[in-house]
């Protein structure tokens, strides 16, 4: 009886043994170069148009204004007509550059005139190709020609 007992487990040890080296080799082959979890394929044809798809109904979306309102990192043409007034927010800039406007503000300072570092206050006529900035709220620049081209850089509103 001692004998088959020593026997059995010998034969038991073995089977467990082959099991787990049988379990590790077939683990180690799973998320390998040769058989991944998650395919390249299946990453750049589906996954990536996916979120490439979501970005550009995003940006399509905050994209759709009405016009009278915008921000922008970069210089963009506005233009206005006669008696409407663009308000800008804090670090908006404008250039005129086609017409003529005047500052519109309720306080002092106006405008500040980046390009000769001086202040413009309510009602000072704005000079061609001089950019300023608009450095507290509810600011702005009131047409009085009957087309008015400026370039405007940052959030902005027209009234």
């Amino acid at each position: 009886m001692k004998k088959n007992n020593w026997i059995f487990r010998a034969v038991c040890m073995t089977l467990a043994s082959l099991i787990l080296t049988a379990t590790v080799s077939v683990a180690a082959d799973v998320g390998s170069s040769g058989d991944p979890l998650v395919t390249l394929s299946y990453l750049n044809d589906t996954y990536f148009n996916a979120i490439l798809s979501k970005v550009d109904s995003r940006i399509a979306a905050q994209g759709g204004g009405s016009g009278t309102s915008g921000t922008a990192s970069t210089f963009t043409l506005v233009t206005l007509s006669s008696g409407q007034t663009l308000k800008g927010g804090i670090g908006c800039e404008v250039m005129l550059r086609v017409g003529t406007a005047t500052c519109s503000a309720s306080s002092t300072p106006g405008l500040i005139d980046t390009t000769d570092a001086t202040t413009l206050n309510n009602g000072g006529a704005l000079v061609k190709n001089h950019v300023y900035m608009m450095t507290i709220e509810d600011r702005g620049v009131k047409a009085t020609a009957a087309t008015v081209k400026l370039m405007v850089r940052g959030e902005y509103t027209i009234k």
